[in-house]
């Protein structure tokens, strides 16, 4: 066994950190009244990103990530 010390932001260990600014952005400077009212929030910008697979790909899709499978 042998200790691996890892710089302190290693995106390609946790692929989602690079998406947090584009989940985080209609939260910037808004006030959310109830949890319900920030989950709609967080929600709606989830699926909205969901259609833009290009965009999301290029920041997280890493070259070692594993491939999606589609069935045949």
């Amino acid at each position: 066994m042998r200790l691996v010390f890892l710089p302190p932001y290693t995106p390609e260990l946790q692929p989602a950190e690079t998406l947090w600014e584009l989940v985080d952005e209609p939260l910037a400077n808004k006030y959310a009244a109830t949890i319900e009212e920030l989950e709609a929030i967080v929600a709606q910008q989830c699926t909205a990103l969901a259609n833009q697979r290009a965009m999301l790909k290029s920041r997280a899709g890493f070259h070692w990530w594993p491939k999606i499978v589609t069935p045949a």
